[in-house]
């Protein structure tokens, strides 16, 4: 120890958790079990209706979140079919993802999205319906206003 800074061992505070938890590294020789590595998100607390409001106002976002409320309770981003690149999709991803919208986890090379339901109905009651509500009632293809 030198210029007398640097703390014991056990007097170190203990690193901050962090919302993204990660997979266990096998060791040579060692078997370990699977697990999903959750994908940072916003906690529940922490979800912020303009931040939800603003994922939700685009076009390929809302069918992303449609695809997902219509029953699929969990789905691969690329069963989504979506008319844009790789690179824009996993920046639509994000953004709902950070606005606390759906929570995704990696699955050996796929991520998983599924929707946050219960937390947005908990903090907005009936938004994430209204909205799913009305994007049915819009025509296929319809220019917005």
């Amino acid at each position: 120890m030198t210029g007398g800074t640097e703390l014991p061992t056990e007097e170190r505070p203990a690193p901050a958790p962090t919302t993204e938890t990660t997979a266990p590294v096998p060791t040579a020789g060692t078997a370990v079990a699977a697990q999903p590595a959750a994908l940072p998100e916003p906690a529940l607390d922490a979800i912020r209706l303009e931040a939800v409001l603003h994922a939700l106002a685009d076009p390929v976002r809302l069918r992303i979140v449609g695809e997902l409320a219509a029953g699929h309770s969990e789905m691969s981003c690329i069963a989504f079919s979506l008319p844009v690149t790789k690179s824009t999709s996993t920046h639509h991803f994000r953004v709902l993802r950070e606005a606390g919208v759906i929570r995704q986890h990696r699955r050996g090379t796929s991520r998983m999205s599924t929707l946050r339901r219960e937390d947005l109905a908990a903090l907005f009651p009936g938004l994430l319906e209204s909205v799913l509500a009305a994007v049915g009632r819009q025509p296929v293809g319809a220019p917005p206003a």
